[in-house]
């Protein structure tokens, strides 16, 4: 099929090819040979008077046309998904189709194992695929890499729609032979203390709460451990005098199984909020407006 003498077929192979960046990989997306993508390249090449992608060096680089095109090929391509080839009407009873979900170590723990019992009862043709949070989840969320997204409200982007999924408060876990804190945790052990901190591929986890610690009180904590996993802290702790400033619902799990103690924090940190936020293209799509209505009330009884 073709628009003002363009086979709209290639859309797709130009999308692959934008996001990739490089031929056999864009080929790989699409499930196209590498000389089939590159003959793609080829005609979109001819169709728009431009080279799109330019080698450097042993990468290839977008050109400035290129980088003009990949807001509205995926905008397209996003808008016939969900307004042509998904079915008007949803029924989850008879769905077969799967949900990218994108989300921390956190949220797979604390909220994943109730959505899954609910899709169980409710949909059990519809599949879920987990992946961890990038170091760019907006731009993997508008390359139509995942369905929904599930992120700290101070990170959602204002460009797509978002809902409060749940709200988290924090703890303090010490080990049980903690030779410093025994009876009582005050601020001044809190600050003497080596801390285990979370410190993600984005390292906006341990940032953000470093920041606020030392907007609040002008001084920084004495990091020991930090790790790329919030569910392994409590862990980490054990055998040492260090703490960790862990979420509630991971501490109280942990608590069962590991040798350590829960504290108050002894200082006002803030609750974290937990959005779920989706592509403003997709807001239509009645299956993901099923999926979304299913997470949002999920969150309200974790």
């Amino acid at each position: 099929m073709r628009f003002n003498k363009l086979d709209l077929n290639l859309l797709v192979a130009l999308d692959a090819l934008l996001a990739e960046r490089n031929i056999s990989r864009a080929g790989e997306r699409v499930h196209l040979s590498q000389p089939a993508m590159s003959n793609a390249l080829a005609r979109l090449r001819e169709y728009f008077g431009d080279e799109l992608l330019a080698a450097q060096g042993r990468q290839m680089v977008l050109t400035p046309r290129a980088l003009g095109l990949i807001e509205p090929v995926r905008e397209v391509l996003m808008r016939i998904d969900s307004t042509i080839t998904n079915p008007p009407v949803f029924d989850p009873a008879k769905a077969t189709r799967t949900f990218v979900l994108l989300l921390s170590d956190f949220t797979t723990a604390v909220f994943v194992p109730a959505m899954l019992e609910a899709l169980y009862k409710e949909a059990r043709g519809i599949g879920i695929e987990l992946r961890m949070l990038s170091d760019r989840p907006i731009e993997q969320l508008e390359q139509g890499d995942a369905d929904l997204l599930i992120i700290p409200a101070q990170y959602v982007s204002p460009d797509h729609p978002s809902e409060a999924l749940f709200e988290e408060q924090y703890l303090c876990v010490t080990w049980l032979g903690n030779s410093r804190i025994k009876e009582e945790l005050t601020f001044n052990d809190y600050l003497e203390c080596g801390h285990v901190v979370a410190n993600y591929a984005t390292g906006q986890q341990r940032a953000a709460f470093d920041s606020w610690f030392l907007d609040r009180f002008g001084i920084k904590r004495h990091v020991e451990v930090s790790a790329p996993t919030m569910a392994a802290l409590p862990r980490m702790v054990v055998g040492t005098d260090r703490i960790a400033t862990v979420h509630k619902r991971l501490a109280i799990q942990a608590e069962a199984i590991l040798p350590i103690r829960l504290w108050e924090p002894p200082l006002e940190v803030p609750t974290l909020e937990q959005k779920l936020q989706w592509h403003r293209h997709r807001d239509a799509d009645p299956a993901l407006t099923w999926m979304r209505e299913l997470a949002l009330r999920v969150g309200k009884t974790i």
